[in-house]
């Protein structure tokens, strides 16, 4: 195991290889957001089948997350990081090659299934890191997803622009053959930390229970909210999601432990988790389109979609630099800290895009507060949920607390989607656009969801908080020893 690895520059190589891993991972779920609009055309088919291009990733993920965590607990997570990344190649190149929707949507799904690597990674790093490493090296491997979803966004609109779409997932395919020969020469073996089977009827019934509750939150604005279809969905989705409770609770060797899930600190983590991730997720639906709306409006900042991108880059570099100052603030004074901490710089960052919102440095300022609580938070859920679960189940609570964030982002654009649908003007053109007041009130919403956020890591009960930090060091100690 790497504990006893000897040189430095080995836990450095695990370190860096893990975090590029979750960057390109997470890099996939904005890869195609500056074709969208071209999409229809260059895939001959209709508007509404092109965003299935986009909500595919998303279903895969959520649905192959939890999953690749109990894999990881059961088979090595090294083994499982190979898999995932043997998907996002297979996923990239159908992309490549596609010349119609459907493969497009198979190969965008087998793209959404690699997201595994990122918590696959943070639960590895537990096993393979040294003490005085762990804290920062979770805290940077947790930013990965913001990171990459900033970095996203300029790099595939540069692509979109000067190059050929296909380009974007040539360069995709490269770097996950790339990450695959990391893992596999660079990575060592992560030991099998659960004893037991896989749990296929588990893995299905939450697969189809997250598929319909996710399909109808993201597609509910489209559908209508009251329409058969959406309510079949969310009433499918509590049905089907109580029975796979009913029956993980009664498996011996369950693909999510819900006795474990329902522990204090992992419960109110989880939770804190769904908000943040509502929270997150609402800047990225509502700043681009400020920064792009014409100036004609008297509030759009009339960036093309490049230029919007590069606006909101920096962000992801601040979760990035942010990271290892969260750590130290979690070593210091507990994870429970940095993660309300980073909750309410969150709020602080939508209350400052509300009167930052006139200017393209403004929002450039909101936004890297915004991100640089969110650096904090993604920090420090990790080390709460691998405290307060036992080393067996680390991959499946670390992917299932990713879940979560899922939820909370598919939440998010449904509730700021409805808002701007509804809060519009058409004085410009008579098309109707979001209006000024209507990014007022989602900013606003953001910002009161992540003070709930703080509200709920203050709850995380603060003994069981410094014992999950502790027994993370313990168990370490022990496999050192």
């Amino acid at each position: 195991m790497a504990h006893n690895q000897g040189p430095a520059v080995r836990t450095n190589a695990v370190v860096a290889v893990l975090a590029f891993a979750g960057v390109v991972a997470a890099v996939m779920q904005t890869l195609v957001v500056p074709l969208i609009g071209e999409l229809p055309e260059l895939l001959d088919t209709t508007r509404s089948n092109a965003t299935w291009v986009v909500t595919a990733t998303l279903l895969a993920a959520a649905v192959a997350t939890p999953i690749s965590g109990r894999l990881g607990d059961l088979y090595g997570k090294r083994r499982i990081m190979l898999a995932c990344s043997a998907l996002l190649v297979a996923g990239s190149l159908v992309c490549a090659l596609s010349t119609s929707v459907v493969p497009m949507i198979t190969g965008r799904a087998l793209q959404g299934a690699a997201m595994g690597l990122i918590p696959l990674g943070i639960s590895a790093m537990r096993d393979l890191l040294p003490p005085e490493k762990l804290g920062t090296s979770i805290a940077l491997m947790s930013a990965s997803m913001g990171i990459g979803g900033a970095l996203g966004l300029p790099i595939a609109a540069a692509v979109a622009e000067y190059s050929n779409w296909r380009t974007l997932f040539w360069g995709s395919t490269v770097l996950a053959v790339a990450i695959a020969a990391l893992i596999y020469f660079l990575i060592p073996a992560t030991p099998v930390t659960a004893h037991g089977t896989f749990d296929p009827v588990g893995a299905i019934g939450l697969g189809i229970g997250l598929i319909c509750l996710l399909l109808g939150v993201s597609k509910g604005a489209d559908w209508g909210w009251t329409s058969g279809t959406t309510l079949g969905l969310l009433v499918g989705a509590v049905v089907v999601l109580l029975a796979w409770g009913w029956f993980e609770l009664r498996t011996r060797d369950p693909l999510v432990d819900l006795r474990v899930t329902a522990r204090p600190v992992v419960l109110l983590t989880n939770l804190s988790s769904v908000v943040i991730g509502f929270a997150m997720y609402a800047q990225s639906l509502i700043v681009p389109q400020l920064l792009q709306l014409p100036t004609e409006t008297g509030y759009g900042l009339g960036q093309d979609m490049l230029e919007m991108g590069l606006w909101m880059a920096p962000g992801g570099f601040m979760m990035m630099l942010i990271s290892p100052v969260g750590a130290r603030i979690s070593h210091a004074r507990g994870p429970k800290t940095t993660l309300a901490l980073g909750a309410a710089v969150v709020a602080v960052g939508y209350l400052a895009a509300v009167g930052l919102m006139g200017s393209t440095w403004g929002l450039l300022i909101a936004v890297c507060i915004t991100n640089g609580g969110v650096g904090f938070a993604y920090g420090a859920m990790p080390a709460l949920i691998m405290g307060s679960v036992p080393i067996s189940e680390t991959g499946s609570a670390t992917s299932f607390n990713t879940l979560m964030r899922s939820i909370g982002t598919s939440a998010s654009a449904a509730v700021v989607g409805v808002v701007l649908a509804h809060m519009t003007t058409t004085d410009f053109g008579g098309v109707p656009l979001p209006s000024e007041s209507g990014f007022q009130v989602g900013l606003l919403i953001g910002a009161a969801v992540a003070a709930f956020a703080a509200f709920l890591a203050l709850l995380i009960p603060t003994r069981a908080a410094r014992e999950a930090e502790e027994r993370i060091e313990h168990e370490i100690d022990e496999v050192d020893a």
